[in-house]
Formats: C-alpha cells, sequence, structure tokens
C-alpha cells in the first residue's frame, strides 16, 4: 500500500529541505572563506632549533593550505647555517610567509634581518629595530682577511635576497657593511619592510588583497577579510633544545656537571650526584658544539675540573685549587670570545660560577682533612675487628663503608657484593684487609 502525501504537506516539505540545503551550502561557503592563518613565535637566537620549528610551521601552513604564515620575530641574531636553512625555507615556501618584527621593543638583528627580508611580506610595530647585521665569529676572533670574505659573502647574499623580494638592495647592504639598523618609520622609508602595524590584526588586515608572487612563479593574491589565527607553538624537543641553546645556559650545564663528578669521585657510591654530572655534562657538550664554542676555552674549563680533583688526592695545599680557579676563569671568558655582547657569557654569572665552585672544592677538601684527621686520633689499631658494609664490590678491591667512613678494601678470598658485611682483619696504610663475615646458624633440636 503506497503512502499519500497531501499536495500542501509535499510543497511545505519541499520548502522545508530548500531552506536547509541552502543554509549548509551558505554555512560551509562561510566556513570555506574562513581562513586559518598560522602564527609562529620566533623569541631569542637563531639556532638549529629554531630552524626546525620553522620548517614545521611552513610545512603545516602548506599542508593545511593556509593563506598565510606569519613568523612574530624578536631576535638579538644567531647562527649563519641556521639562518641560511631559514632563509632558503622562506624563498621556497607554497605559502605566503609575513614576518612581523614584534611586539613593541623587539628587534630583527644580525639573523633577524636577513630572515625579515627574505619574507614575502615584511612588517614591524612601532617601537622596534631591524639591522646590524655584520657577520662575526662565535668562540674566536675572525682574521682579517677572513672577516673581509665574511662581509662580502653576507654583502652578496642579502643584496641578492632584498632584489628578489623587490626591496632596496643598498640600504640592506649597508645593514651589514656598517652595521646600519632601522627604525619602523625608517626601514618603511628605505624600502626594507611593507607595512608598520600596530598589533596583528592591523597587519592581517593590511595585507589583504596583497600579490605575492611563490617560487614556483604563482601570483596568489592574500584573501583575509574572514579569519581565524592558530597559533602554532614551539613541541616540548624544540623547546627544550632552544632553551639549552644559550652561551649562559651551556656555561651553567658545564659547571653543574664539574660539581657532579666531583661530589662522585670524592663520594663514590653516591650514585645521583654522577648520574646528574654525566647528564649535565653531554647536555653542555651539545649546547657548546651547536654554539660553535672556542674549544680552547672549553679544554681550559676541562683543565680546571682535573686540578679540583687532583686537589682531592694530592695534599698540595690549596695550589691545585688556585690554578684550577684561574683556568676556569680564563676558560669562561675566552669560551664564546670574539662574538656579540649577546651570545656571550654573562661576566657576573662567571664570577658567581667561579666563587660558588670555588667554595664547594674548599668545602670538600676540608671534609676529607677532617676525615683523615679523625682516623689518625682513632689509631688503626681500633678497626682491627669492626664489621664494614660493602659500597662497590670488592674483586678484590673495592670500597668499604665503616665508622661512616668510606675506605679502600682488599679482601682475603672470593669476593664480596655490595650490601654484604666483612670483617676488617688487618690496616695497611690507607687500605683495609678484610675478610667474609662467617655466619653462624642455630639447630633447633
Amino acid at each position: 500500500m503506497a503512502l499519500k502525501i497531501h499536495p500542501l504537506k509535499k510543497r511545505r516539505l519541499l520548502v522545508l529541505c530548500t531552506l536547509l540545503l541552502a543554509g549548509l551550502l551558505s554555512f560551509g561557503e562561510a566556513h570555506a572563506n574562513t581562513a586559518e592563518i598560522e602564527v609562529l613565535r620566533v623569541e631569542g637566537t637563531i639556532v638549529p632549533a629554531v630552524a626546525n620549528y620553522i620548517d614545521r610551521g611552513i610545512r603545516q601552513a602548506e599542508t593545511k593550505g593556509s593563506p598565510a604564515c606569519i613568523i612574530e620575530l624578536n631576535t638579538p641574531g644567531g647562527l649563519l647555517d641556521s639562518t641560511e636553512k631559514i632563509v632558503t625555507r622562506i624563498l621556497n615556501a607554497k605559502v605566503p610567509v609575513i614576518v612581523y618584527v614584534s611586539p613593541s621593543g623587539s628587534w630583527a638583528a644580525s639573523a633577524g634581518t636577513f630572515i625579515t627580508i627574505a619574507a614575502h611580506i615584511a612588517a614591524m610595530t612601532p617601537g622596534t629595530s631591524i639591522g646590524a647585521a655584520h657577520p662575526v665569529a662565535i668562540g674566536q676572533e675572525m682574521p682579517e682577511e677572513t672577516k673581509k670574505k665574511a662581509t662580502e659573502f653576507s654583502s652578496a647574499w642579502i643584496r641578492s635576497v632584498a632584489q628578489l623580494r623587490g626591496r632596496n638592495p643598498e640600504e640592506a647592504e649597508l645593514a651589514v657593511t656598517e652595521s646600519k639598523s632601522f627604525t619602523p618609520s625608517e626601514a618603511l622609508e628605505a624600502g626594507l619592510i611593507d607595512f608598520v602595524a600596530d598589533d596583528l590584526d592591523s597587519l592581517i588586515k593590511q595585507i589583504n588583497g596583497k600579490k605575492v608572487v611563490l617560487a614556483n612563479g604563482e601570483e596568489r593574491i592574500l584573501e583575509t577579510t574572514s579569519y581565524t589565527i592558530n597559533r602554532n607553538q614551539m613541541n616540548f624537543v624544540e623547546r627544550f633544545l632552544h632553551t639549552i641553546s644559550d652561551p649562559n645556559i651551556a656555561y651553567i650545564l658545564l659547571s653543574l656537571a664539574t660539581i657532579g663528578l666531583i661530589t662522585e669521585i670524592s663520594n663514590p657510591g653516591m650514585i645521583f650526584p654522577g648520574v646528574f654530572g654525566g647528564i649535565s655534562l653531554f647536555l653542555a657538550f651539545y649546547s657548546l658544539g651547536v654554539l660553535n664554542a672556542n674549544w680552547a676555552g672549553v679544554l681550559l674549563i676541562m683543565l680546571a675540573f682535573g686540578l679540583f680533583v687532583a686537589e682531592l688526592f694530592t695534599p698540595a695545599f690549596g695550589i691545585l685549587t688556585a690554578g684550577g680557579l684561574v683556568s676556569l676563569v680564563i676558560g669562561s671568558f675566552i669560551l664564546f670570545s670574539g662574538t656579540s655582547p649577546q651570545m656571550e657569557v654573562n661576566k657576573g654569572l662567571i664570577a658567581t660560577v667561579t666563587v660558588l665552585l670555588g667554595a664547594f672544592v674548599v668545602f670538600v677538601i676540608g671534609a676529607i682533612v677532617r676525615g683523615q684527621r679523625r682516623r689518625a686520633v682513632t689509631g688503626s689499631e681500633a678497626l682491627i675487628g669492626k664489621t664494614a658494609t660493602v659500597k662497590t664490590e670488592l674483586a678484590p678491591k673495592g670500597t668499604v663503608l665503616v665508622d661512616g667512613e668510606l675506605w679502600t678494601a682488599i679482601i682475603d678470598r672470593d669476593r664480596a657484593k655490595p650490601g654484604e658485611e666483612v670483617t676488617i682483619v688487618a690496616v695497611d696504610g690507607l687500605k683495609l684487609r678484610v675478610t667474609k663475615r662467617i655466619k653462624t646458624k642455630r639447630r633447633i633440636n
């Protein structure tokens, strides 16, 4: 039996379906016209972690088909290799890239100048600056001939990028050859940027309708009348690597490694200080490698560590400690010498670390001396017959703990694992002769 619908109801149903379809189409059209703009935030030194972050952000914008990718920039400069990767990525991006120097008080110095010039659209907020892109070497003084070649290369590079983006190559070159800096109005007048924008919303409104040419020759007109912002932040790994890729952090890590390893060496078996010091040392080496530190400075700091350790085992009456502190200070000052002030270790930090590390070594040496004096007063004979706890395996040589003090010990037979108890049978200088304790068993009748 067929279901019959009254003609009037049929017309109403048809009108309802038509309105519903129109609503869905208008919603889809409005949703399609709402552009999602990717916004990246770069704060601090340009290092490999930043280059990887920008590459990820631009790639995500390309995948999503975003109308633009905006990089909010505030940097004192950075590494040439990382800058080259970022500039190359921006020049070959399949999406318009806008570099916006912000917020007020920020700057795009050195590497930041190249990144800004390379953008499809460059903008600054009032109270910012750009320029001072003269090349410097991190960790060493460049010979005059090398400095000349680096300046010529950087000049040619920034001219080429400026010409590609239709910016003023002569003014851009002055940022390299004369370390010239520009305020937003000066940069706009010199043809280095396209806009001065008070905030991000103002920038997005100003770029609406702007035509850019991508690397593949495609012309694209920006449509930003309706948009949403997706703030693509650094992930945990990128933030962590960016944080430790800092001269001051690298220096602190190196100091913590020294303290941890000295603690472990002076108190074998504590484990945690050794593990902590080892991890800090490897992280410090990563940071120093990324920042191209002067390895003469690194070796001097390592020499200071060696002298501190030698003082623990040699009665040098503080001479080795004094030499270690001198080596530490000299190494600290040349670690990032010959570079910009922003890439050097803070002098106040050097002074603080030197004083604290010196005080720590003196404290450890004092504790060792007090322990030695207590042993002399007690007399070695008093130790014979006492029970000691094994700290590091006796096979046959290791360390034991007796009366709260660590001793080097040699077992007469077999082995003894950490935690086992042994009996002291003789004292040979600063070494103990021990034997395994004989455990008696009770018989139950």
